[in-house]
C-alpha cells in the first residue's frame, strides 16, 4: 500500500535559501589575502636585516675603517648620515625602499640598483638552468622508484635522493669540476661564457642579460654552444639539491595514487603498471611539487651562492660573498632585500597555482 505524505506549500514572500557558491568571490579574497601577506613578510626580513648589520657599528666604519685617516672617515660618516639615531636611518631607509631607492655600494660607489640589475639575471638564469634540472631528474625516477617500490631500482633511488639534498653544494660542485673538467675536460671550469662570447652578448642590443636567451635571439648557435657547456656543470651542481626532494615527493604521492579504487579497477581490467603509473598517477603526484616549489626556490637561491662562488658564475651571489668580505653592508642589504622579494612573490604564485588546480586547498 502506498502512502502519500503531503508537502505543505511554502508560504508566500518566503525564498528558499540558495547554496552558497564557494568559487564565487572565495578564490578573489584568497589571492588579495595572500597578496598582502607579502608585505610584512619582507618587512620583517629588512628590519632584521638592517638592525643585525647594525650591531657592529655604521657601515663606513665597518667597511673603511684602519683604511681611511680618521677625519677623512668621520667626514664620510657625516655625509652618508651614519652619525644620526639608528631608528631615524631605519625609517629613512624604509622611505627609500619604497621609492626603489637602495642606495650606493661602499666600495665601489656603485647604485645597489645598477647591482641588482647587472648581476641579477645571471643569477635568475642559473635558477633556471637548476630547476630545468630537478625537474628532469626528479619525475622521471620518482615515477620509476614508484612503479618499482621496495625493490632494487627504488632502494638506490631513494638512497641517490638522499645523496642529492644531503650533500653541501659547494662539495658536489668541486666533485663535478674535478671530474668533468679537470680530468676529462669535457666542460669548462669555471664562468658563465668564454670572453670571446661575453663580449659578443654585452654588444648586442637591449640584452636581457639571460646568456642563452640572447643567444637564441641572435641566432648565434656558436655562442650557443659555449654558453650551454659553460651552464652545465653549475646547473646540476644546484639542480641535484632539488631533484632529490622532487624525487621523494613524487614517489610518496604515486604510490599512495596508486592504491586508489579507480587505479584499483583499471589494474582488475588488465590496464598495464606502466601506464596506471604514467596516466593515472602521474597528475596527482604533480600537485605537491607544486605546492612545495616555493620553498624549494628559497633553498635554490641560498644554494645559488655557494654555486656561484664555486664555479666563479658571477651572480648576485657570487657578488654578495665579495661585499661581505668587503664588510660592504648597504650592498648586502640591498641583495638580501631583493632576495627576500623573490622568495616571497615566488611563493605567492605558487600558492595561487595550488589553489587553481588543487581542489583541497581551501579559500
Amino acid at each position: 500500500m502506498t502512502t502519500l505524505i503531503e508537502v505543505p506549500e511554502a508560504e508566500p514572500g518566503i525564498v528558499a535559501p540558495k547554496s552558497k557558491s564557494k568559487a564565487g568571490g572565495g578564490l578573489g579574497r584568497y589571492i588579495v589575502v595572500r597578496f598582502f601577506l607579502i608585505i610584512p613578510t619582507v618587512f620583517i626580513l629588512v628590519t632584521l636585516v638592517f638592525f643585525l648589520m647594525r650591531v657592529i657599528g655604521d657601515p663606513i666604519t665597518a667597511s673603511q675603517g684602519g683604511r681611511l685617516p680618521p677625519d677623512v672617515l668621520a667626514q664620510r660618516i657625516q655625509e652618508a648620515g651614519y652619525d644620526r639615531p639608528v631608528l631615524v636611518q631605519y625609517f629613512e631607509y624604509l622611505g627609500q625602499l619604497i621609492t626603489g631607492n637602495f642606495g650606493s655600494t661602499i666600495t665601489d660607489r656603485r647604485p645597489v640598483v645598477e647591482v641588482l640589475t647587472t648581476f641579477g639575471a645571471a643569477t635568475l638564469e642559473l635558477s633556471i638552468n637548476a630547476l630545468i634540472v630537478a625537474l628532469a631528474v626528479g619525475i622521471p625516477f620518482g615515477l620509476i622508484a614508484a612503479q618499482h617500490r621496495d625493490k632494487t631500482p627504488d632502494a638506490f633511488l631513494r638512497f641517490f635522493a638522499i645523496l642529492c639534498y644531503a650533500t653541501p653544494v659547494f662539495f658536489s660542485g668541486l666533485l663535478l669540476k674535478l671530474t668533468f673538467s679537470v680530468w676529462l675536460g669535457w666542460f669548462p671550469v669555471a664562468g658563465r661564457a668564454s670572453t670571446r662570447t661575453e663580449l659578443t652578448m654585452s654588444g648586442l642590443a637591449a640584452p636581457s642579460g639571460i646568456y642563452w636567451l640572447d643567444a637564441l635571439r641572435s641566432g648565434n648557435f656558436a655562442a650557443l654552444g659555449d654558453i650551454v657547456a659553460h651552464a652545465v656543470l653549475p646547473a646540476v651542481a644546484l639542480g641535484l639539491l632539488t631533484a632529490g626532494v622532487f624525487l621523494r615527493l613524487v614517489r610518496t604521492n604515486v604510490i599512495g595514487t596508486l592504491g586508489k579504487d579507480y587505479v584499483e579497477a583499471g589494474r582488475s581490467r588488465g590496464v598495464s603498471e606502466f601506464r596506471l603509473v604514467t596516466k593515472h598517477a602521474y597528475k596527482p603526484a604533480l600537485i605537491p611539487i607544486i605546492t612545495v616549489m616555493g620553498l624549494q626556490i628559497a633553498l635554490m637561491l641560498g644554494g645559488a651562492i655557494l654555486t656561484e662562488t664555486t664555479f666563479e658564475w658571477k651572480g648576485l651571489g657570487y657578488q654578495l660573498v665579495q661585499y661581505l668580505n668587503a664588510r660592504d653592508f648597504v650592498a648586502v642589504q640591498g641583495i638580501v632585500v631583493l632576495l627576500a622579494i623573490i622568495v616571497a612573490v615566488t611563493n605567492f604564485v605558487v600558492d595561487i597555482i595550488a589553489a587553481l588546480i588543487d581542489p583541497r586547498v581551501r579559500y
